[in-house]
């Protein structure tokens, strides 16, 4: 049996340059300062951080790249910035901010050459794609792309697109379910299992978690990146604890 293995990644959702969390992609609310939750973060053990830019293309604007220049200050673990990125020259400025990696969603949606045009000038470790994704029985494997900070609909099978970006050769793969993001009852697992099953990249679990179990069913559903926001904002669960948890569960994560 294979052995299990994950990192933490704390997620930073940017809007009018604060830290934000909402429930199910609406209902925002102010959770800090984004280089000082770095600062905290880094400081507790994450293994890497998102920054992600929440309203730049809902605004039509680009990244604000002096808040990733900041966090790129302040952070000392590797960073993927996404929100306002659509294209290479967009996606060069936030890498030369400070970026790690770049996230793009909707223009990867809109204008799937983008990702090649990423992977080829940065190589497929530099290029997240994210899919917002709702479930929607309509669909073939029963979950829709929604773009635009998921307000956007696309009547897009979510599965589909991710098998899409598999041929692309991106390096992780991000998705976050509207259904279950902000409100803590769990990732949503049947999403990460049908993506897991279509792509090589790495698959980042996003949107639900509200207690320790939920980041190991997510490890267990083929999650290797685990993403969380409110539960660490608001200190519901620490990351040593975390960390602490998964070890005893038999989940190798770094660090001491």
């Amino acid at each position: 049996m294979k052995k299990l293995s994950a990192c933490i990644m704390p997620c930073l959702d940017m809007c009018n340059g604060r830290v934000v969390k909402g429930v199910q992609f609406v209902n925002i609310r102010d959770a800090g300062d984004p280089v000082a939750c770095a600062r905290v973060y880094c400081e507790a053990g994450a293994d890497e951080l998102a920054l992600l830019d929440i309203t730049a293309t809902v605004e039509g604007r680009a990244t604000m790249l002096d808040v990733v220049r900041k966090v790129a200050g302040a952070a000392t673990v590797p960073f993927t910035v996404g929100g306002g990125i659509t294209d290479v020259d967009a996606a060069a400025a936030v890498l030369e901010a400070g970026a790690t990696k770049v996230s793009v969603s909707s223009a990867a949606f809109r204008k799937p050459d983008v990702i090649n045009a990423m992977v080829k000038a940065f190589g497929s470790d530099k290029v997240t794609v994210a899919i917002d994704a709702a479930a929607n029985p309509a669909m073939p494997s029963g979950y829709e792309v929604f773009i635009d900070g998921g307000r956007t609909a696309t009547g897009a099978d979510a599965i589909e697109w991710a098998r899409r970006l598999d041929g692309f050769g991106v390096g992780t793969i991000l998705p976050t379910s509207k259904t279950t993001d902000g409100v803590r009852t769990g990732y949503d697992l049947p999403l990460i299992r049908k993506i897991k099953a279509v792509t090589t990249a790495p698959v980042v679990a996003s949107g639900g978690a509200g207690k320790l179990e939920h980041f190991y069913e997510a490890v267990v559903a083929g999650a290797t990146i685990l993403l969380a926001a409110s539960v660490f904002h608001f200190r519901i669960i620490t990351i040593p604890e975390l960390k602490a948890y998964l070890r005893g569960r038999g989940v190798e994560v770094p660090g001491a």
